[in-house]
């Protein structure tokens, strides 16, 4: 059975473009475009069906559908042939029951979705598979691609580099300076990819490598680029079935680009039009009180939004106050009646402090979503027995300079409430011996 899809306008106009174009707006509006398939075809298979066909492969060695992302590769990019599949096995990342962190915030269902638990330590792997495969395919079939390029505040730059390195296609990222940790520096680096380290913050990045992709045959990787929403989308997927088909109540996501927070509505969009699910969950989108200009939208009931200059966050990948998705995440919330929240620094800091002491290692932006977690459950929004999933975003592995900081109280004008430091001792079994046992009684 054949199944297709193609780029179509967010605004509903009619013309269709094929997913091997080189095209990221509708030609006649210039708003972004979006991935839409023959749901006709797709419900010529009975739910029963499609839920059988994804069981027998994620998580095997049949190339590529082993993949959680490729597993399922007739509700992403059924166009692409499987030799021009770029994979890391991708996704299938743990659904972490979080029951002593819940148990301390008056939860008894609490789950955190380990996304960080992937190939590059970011869920931007979902996403970057489904691009850089697309591209692949467009070379072997003959479209002139110089490279790929990305802005980013460091995660993407990850993924696309790695996904590159794995094709052995160019790629190129641009990056604020002093804006990122040295780890998603380093990453680019070691795959040698082309790094522009640029004196300027995310959005100003972005402006540039859309200038630059526009005029020389280079390929943007952004998530205005819909084909990245296609492979993150499978976080909604994934969820679902590690809950037996069942469907959580909140679904908390941090927003910065807002390509994320679309990206899962979508995936739960499709599993209810399927006959998969038949509720959604409320969304709620997290952001950094320094970089929320949804949150400024949402106050307003959406009906005006002003792009903002982010200020400095702990949450660096999601300093970004004009974010490109905002129109497909306005549309997204208002479909499933969904809430956006803000965490100022201190919220943000502690509620990592607080989450790693019961056995995570979370990012800033996980921090993000824990501390509005904590602010809905307290307004009562969010109640006792909700089933409740926060989706983290990358491994804290990345941010080790940032939890240092924390741990030893050099976070500027943030007291850390959850704070631990190593104890220096001599070498003297009594001065260890008594150190311990005080520590225990």
């Amino acid at each position: 059975m054949k199944f297709n899809a193609w780029f179509q306008c967010i605004n509903g106009y009619s013309g269709r473009q094929s997913l091997s174009d080189i095209i990221y707006r509708c030609p006649e509006c210039d708003e972004l475009l979006e991935v839409q398939h023959d749901m006709e075809q797709l419900k010529l298979l009975s739910p029963d069906e499609w839920k059988n066909k994804f069981k027998d492969r994620v998580g095997r060695h049949e190339w590529p559908y082993g993949s959680s992302v490729w597993g399922k590769k007739e509700w992403v990019c059924p166009n692409l042939d499987n030799k021009n599949i770029v994979s890391t096995l991708e996704g299938g990342t743990n659904l972490f029951w979080a029951e002593r962190l819940g148990s301390q915030l008056g939860l008894n269902d609490l789950w955190i979705k380990q996304c960080g638990m992937s190939h590059t330590g970011s869920f931007k792997d979902l996403g970057m598979t489904v691009l850089v495969s697309m591209v692949k395919q467009m070379i072997a079939d003959g479209k002139s691609i110089r490279a790929v390029a990305c802005a980013s505040t460091g995660d993407t730059s990850a993924a696309l580099a790695a996904y590159c390195a794995v094709a052995g296609i160019p790629a190129i990222v641009f990056l604020p300076r002093d804006k990122i940790s040295l780890t998603q520096l380093i990453q680019p680096i070691t795959h040698g990819v082309l790094t522009l380290s640029l004196d300027t913050d995310f959005d100003g990045c972005m402006k540039l490598v859309k200038q630059v992709c526009e005029k020389n045959n280079i390929y943007l990787a952004n998530s205005m680029n819909s084909l990245r929403i296609e492979g993150q989308k499978t976080i909604s997927f994934e969820l679902v079935e590690q809950f037996n088909w069942e469907v959580p109540d909140f679904v908390i996501v941090p927003g910065g680009n807002l390509g994320n927070v679309s990206a899962i509505g979508r995936g739960f969009e499709m599993l209810r039009e399927l006959g998969l699910i038949n509720k959604f969950p409320r969304l709620v989108c997290a952001q950094a009180e320094q970089a929320n200009p949804l949150h400024r939208s949402y106050k307003s009931g959406f009906k005006e939004f002003e792009a903002i200059h982010a200020k400095q966050t702990l949450a660096s990948a999601i300093q970004i106050g004009d974010p490109v998705s905002i129109k497909k995440a306005i549309k997204i919330l208002q479909a499933f009646g969904g809430i956006v929240e803000s965490a100022n620094e201190s919220e943000l800091a502690n509620a990592v402090g607080r989450a790693n002491l019961t056995g995570l290692f979370c990012c800033p932006h996980t921090g993000v979503a824990l501390a509005v977690l904590e602010k809905l459950v307290k307004s009562g929004e969010i109640k006792k027995n909700d089933r409740v999933v926060v989706i983290s975003t990358a491994n804290g592995l990345k941010f080790t300079e940032f939890l240092h900081k924390y741990h030893t109280d050099k976070l500027d004008g943030i007291t850390s409430d959850y704070a631990y430091a190593p104890i220096n001792l001599p070498a003297d079994y009594e001065k260890v011996k008594e150190t311990i046992l005080n520590a225990v009684d």
